[in-house]
C-alpha cells in the first residue's frame, strides 16, 4: 500500500502575482507548501521572466483546471525592434540585427494577420516536446530540429504605445497555448526588423485577474499561519464560464456516487452542453447536461463545511 500523502484537505483557487524569475512550477511549489496542501497544479504556464496571473488550484479545484486553461487570457508586452535573440526574449543571446524601425502605422497594419485563427511556430527555447525531448534541452545541446506550427486563436493585438523608436508596448488577448514571444519574433520579421520580447505580463487568465491577487512577499510572510487561508478563494470561481444549475438532494446524492443525477433545468442550456451542478450553493460534479440530468465527468469530494 503506498504511503498516505501528508497535508491538509484543502481545496479552491490562490491567485498570485507571480513575479520575474520563478518557475510557474516553483510558485506551485510554494503555494501547497504555504497552505500545507495535499495537491496543487496550475492553469496555464508563465516564463520565468514574465509576471502576473498565475491561478493555482488546490485540492479538488485541480479538477476545474482545464476549464481556466481553455479560457482566454491577456498579455501586456514589450517589444524590442532591431535585434533577434536565440530566446525570441531578452534572456537569450543576440542572433541578427537591423537598422530599420518601423512606424506607428506601420505596426498597426502588421498586426491583423496575427488576430484570428492563426498557426504559430513556439520558440525553440519552449517545453514543446520533440519525440520525447523538451525543445528547450535540444536548443540548449545546439541540436538541429524544427517545431511544427500550432493553431492559435488571437481574440485581439493592439498596440498601446510607443515609448520610442526602438520599442512598442502591445496587448494580445488569446486562448490556449500562445506563445507570447513567438508574437514578437513574427511580428518583428513581418516589419522587416527583427524583434523580441522584454518584459511580459499575464494581467488576466480566464475568471482571474491581478486585482486580488497574491504577491510574493505575502506568500513568504504569511506561509503555513492561519492568515494565509484568506487568499484561498472558493472552487467554483473557476467554473463561471460554465452554466449552474441546482441538483435535488436525490441527484446530489447519486452525482457524489458518480451517477447521473437530476438537475433544475435552465433556460439557457441545452441538451449537451457542459456545466456544472450544485446542492445548497456548493459543487458537486461537472458533466453533461441531457434531458434533465447531468452525466458527470468530475466529481467533487468536498467536506461538509467546504
Amino acid at each position: 500500500m503506498g504511503r498516505k500523502r501528508k497535508g491538509r484537505d484543502i481545496s479552491g483557487w490562490v491567485i498570485v502575482d507571480k513575479p520575474a524569475g520563478p518557475t510557474s512550477t516553483a510558485v506551485v511549489n510554494k503555494v501547497r507548501w504555504a497552505f500545507e496542501a495535499k495537491k496543487a497544479g496550475h492553469a496555464g504556464t508563465l516564463d520565468p521572466a514574465a509576471t502576473g496571473v498565475l491561478a493555482v488550484a488546490l485540492g479538488e479545484a485541480t479538477k476545474t483546471v482545464p476549464y481556466v486553461t481553455d479560457a482566454l487570457k491577456a498579455y501586456r508586452f514589450t517589444v524590442r525592434f532591431g535585434q533577434a535573440t536565440n530566446t525570441d526574449d531578452a534572456e537569450g543571446e543576440v542572433v541578427a540585427t537591423s537598422d530599420a524601425r518601423p512606424s506607428d502605422s506601420e505596426i498597426e497594419a502588421a498586426l491583423s494577420p496575427f488576430v484570428g485563427d492563426i498557426l504559430q511556430v513556439p520558440p525553440k527555447y519552449s517545453a514543446v516536446k520533440i519525440d520525447g525531448e523538451r525543445a528547450y534541452a535540444l536548443a540548449r545541446d545546439d541540436e538541429e530540429f524544427e517545431i511544427a506550427a500550432r493553431p492559435l486563436y488571437v481574440d485581439s493585438l493592439t498596440l498601446l504605445s510607443r515609448p520610442d523608436a526602438d520599442h512598442a508596448e502591445l496587448e494580445m488577448v488569446c486562448g490556449k497555448g500562445g506563445y507570447v514571444r513567438a508574437i514578437a519574433r513574427d511580428l518583428g520579421a513581418a516589419l522587416g526588423c527583427h524583434g523580441h520580447v522584454t518584459s511580459l505580463r499575464r494581467i488576466w487568465s480566464g475568471p482571474f485577474d491581478t486585482e486580488g491577487a497574491l504577491d510574493w512577499a505575502t506568500l513568504e510572510a504569511q506561509a503555513r499561519t492561519p492568515d494565509i487561508d484568506a487568499w484561498l478563494r472558493p472552487l467554483q470561481e473557476g467554473l463561471v464560464d460554465l452554466p449552474e444549475l441546482p441538483c435535488t438532494p436525490e441527484g446530489a446524492s447519486r452525482l457524489r456516487n458518480g451517477n447521473p443525477g437530476m438537475v433544475l433545468s435552465a433556460a439557457d442550456v441545452e441538451y449537451g452542453d457542459t456545466v456544472w451542478a450544485s446542492y445548497q450553493g456548493k459543487p458537486v460534479a461537472i458533466g453533461i447536461y441531457r434531458s434533465g440530468e447531468l452525466h458527470p465527468d468530475r466529481v467533487f469530494n468536498l467536506p461538509a463545511d467546504a
